[in-house]
């Protein structure tokens, strides 16, 4: 803070500056102050090309232009790398940005918030809406219904297929004989009423016969161990990452073959018997493992 007597400068401290000394300081104060909002403003700019660089459609495939910019601005939503609350670019922006038709983006953008990843807010404009993650610890031999719980969230079914079949592959898989019956189900599984996983389970009849009658409600876990009379131990998983299938892209609502997690478990008894066999398809745009990893104390 500098102030001014009889024509002389004066600094925070009291010290007598020249006129010379007070416009060298002030001129630095304001170069200073110029750089770092240059610096905002590059910053900004260059976070602005980057997203049109991403998203610039190529004319040499014969997708529709609003197609494309629709998969890699929700293939950037999903992967995180535009997060909630980002700001995209006005219609007119990233016509001129790209050089195309303003109803093409228009087009585009009226797809993205029917599926309620963008919502337009007055003067802050585009604004991006990221779904959230689920994100359930592994660790622990449980159920949909169970690990929905455990995240406060509200689990139903829906019932695609029940079937009492024969199958030899999974008969070898559980170690029985080729005239075994196996319980097939084909459940969607949502949380929310979200819809999270598309799941196919089998269940040897042979160790539980009273499933051939389960109506399906409720844990499988609970039914095994209080209808069966199975007490169930351990279970083994494995995790991969797919691509979804046509029946999978109808039930998660995706307009084409999208990112999925696929889970395969093998759920065994006490005794050592298989019960359980499960292939899930978990959609890979709200689901996240997350795994706790601890330092040997041991040594």
């Amino acid at each position: 803070m500098l102030a001014m007597l009889t024509g002389k400068y004066f600094d925070y401290y009291g010290i007598l500056m020249v006129p010379s000394q007070y416009e060298f300081k002030h001129k630095m104060k304001l170069a200073h102050s110029t750089a770092i909002l240059k610096d905002a403003k590059t910053t900004a700019a260059n976070d602005s090309l980057a997203f049109i660089e991403r998203v610039r459609p190529d004319a040499g495939v014969s997708e529709p232009v609003y197609k494309q910019l629709l998969r890699r601005i929700t293939d950037m939503i999903s992967s995180g790398e535009i997060a909630d609350g980002y700001s995209l670019p006005s219609e007119r922006a990233l016509a001129h940005a790209l050089d195309i038709s303003r109803t093409t983006v228009r087009h585009c953008y009226e797809e993205l918030r029917a599926q309620d990843y963008i919502d337009t807010k007055g003067r802050a404009g585009v604004m991006v809406k990221a779904p959230s993650r689920i994100n359930p610890e592994l660790g622990k031999l449980k159920g949909f219904t169970e690990e929905m719980h455990e995240l406060g969230m509200m689990p139903s079914t829906r019932i695609l297929e029940r079937n009492i079949v024969h199958n030899r592959t999974i008969a070898s898989l559980f170690n029985r004989p080729a005239s075994t019956r196996f319980l097939r189900l084909v459940r969607l599984r949502l949380g929310d009423d979200m819809p999270l996983t598309r799941e196919v389970a089998w269940y040897d009849l042979t160790a539980a016969p009273a499933l051939a009658d389960w109506d399906v409600s409720g844990s499988a876990y609970q039914f095994l161990e209080q209808q069966c009379g199975l007490a169930l131990d351990y279970g083994e998983q494995t995790i991969e990452a797919v691509i979804s299938n046509d029946e999978e892209a109808v039930v998660f609502g995706f307009d084409e073959p999208g990112p999925c997690l696929l889970l395969k478990r093998k759920t065994y008894s006490t005794s050592g018997l298989l019960v359980e066999y499960v292939e899930g398809t978990f959609r890979g745009d709200a689901y996240t493992y997350r795994v706790t990893l601890r330092m040997n104390t041991s040594r």
